[in-house]
């Protein structure tokens, strides 16, 4: 198992333009991505335990509402992916359908249910065919809450010796607003209970969404993350008729707006090392980090996986999608290009490469 002495980025600060060739000042952190999910079910303790022993600097729990109003740790908020609920004949009746984010979804939905509700329900692997080794662990662990998450994380930080950072992001913020279900009120609160809402705490909080982040800018000070997709649009800009696109915020003009509210960007990896059409391999970095680096903003790449199917043709390993590529020098060319974090499915893979990629810049020095 790897180990690492890597120092956190202090939240906020300001990065420096890329230098591949000279020791950052702050180190590039590792966040395990839903935990560790490419070895445990994400977003639960298990998956977050076992990335922070394998070294993350950061856990991700991404948040949803109960009906009562509890902030819970899941990928949606449709949860029969992730939960065994269609196996609860107790809750066939809330099967249905809504639209979330201007999509129709079918299922299960954590606002539909209260907290002691989802306690009786048991995670499962989201990926099974992919991922067939984590289905062992189905049945065994509940949905925690954000307050469990936090406390997990102080648990570990007393046995490991370290600051653990939290990473969590608010999903589907437009949709729970229009339900009464608030994300970043009980989030904040949240925080402050554990003594966590302020700057240096080690907390980013991340959304795909704008204006949530921007009222966040106005009550908290914590950093925040503007998620940024290599196509789309966020829904708040949908729902205002705002022509602005994903692709809009990663331009010079975009960061520089997207700075005056937020202190980092979350970039979808192929905004940072572009994949050619044909190829389907990557080749130079782009510009993103950079201008964003310009605009006084860090990048967070997500998301690095150790499967062939979610890597750049360059980094894959056979012809099997569910084989392990070379996700080693995949988060290698990820640090040569200057990014400031990384998600990770596989946390040990990429602090592995950090380790060494810190290494190898000292040496160049």
């Amino acid at each position: 198992m790897a180990t690492t002495t890597t120092n956190l980025v202090v939240p906020g600060a300001t990065a420096a333009p890329a230098d591949h060739h000279r020791r950052p000042t702050t180190e590039p952190i590792v966040i395990g991505h839903r935990g560790a999910s490419g070895y445990r079910p994400e977003h639960t303790l298990a998956s977050y335990r076992l990335a922070i022993r394998l070294g993350a600097s950061y856990v991700e729990p991404d948040l949803v509402s109960t009906r009562d109003g509890v902030l819970v740790a899941r990928h949606e908020n449709e949860i029969s992916g992730t939960t065994d609920v269609a196996q609860h004949p107790e809750f066939a009746d809330r099967e249905t359908t809504k639209v979330i984010d201007g999509r129709s979804v079918t299922g299960w939905f954590t606002e539909d249910f209260t907290l002691a509700e989802l306690k009786t329900l048991r995670a499962k692997e989201r990926l099974p065919l992919v991922r067939p080794d984590n289905t062992r662990y189905n049945g065994m662990f509940e949905v925690p809450t954000l307050d469990e998450v936090l406390s997990l994380v102080r648990h570990e930080e007393r046995r490991a010796g370290r600051r653990i950072g939290v990473y969590p992001e608010t999903k589907h913020p437009s949709h729970f607003d229009s339900l009464g279900l608030s994300l970043e009120q009980p989030l904040v609160a949240a925080l402050r209970r554990h003594g966590l809402d302020r700057a240096g705490s080690g907390v980013f909080i991340q959304s795909f969404e704008t204006a949530n982040l921007r009222a966040l800018a106005g009550v908290t000070r914590v950093p925040l993350v503007q998620l940024i997709d290599a196509s789309g649009a966020p829904y708040d800009f949908e729902r205002a008729g705002d022509p602005r696109t994903y692709r809009d915020l990663a331009t010079p003009q975009g960061l520089a707006w997207v700075a005056t509210y937020a202190d980092a960007i979350g970039a979808n990896k192929d905004l940072v090392l572009p994949r050619d059409p044909a190829t389907r391999a990557t080749g130079e970095p782009s510009d993103l980090v950079p201008d964003a680096h310009d605009a006084g903003l860090l990048v967070h790449a997500w998301t690095l996986r150790d499967e062939n199917q979610f890597m750049a043709t360059n980094f894959r390993r056979g012809a099997d999608p569910n084989a392990k590529g070379d996700a080693y020098a995949e988060a290698m060319a990820f640090l040569d290009a200057g990014v400031d974090g990384i998600f990770s499915d596989h946390p040990d893979t990429t602090v592995t490469a950090l380790e060494d990629w810190l290494a190898r810049v000292d040496q160049s020095a």
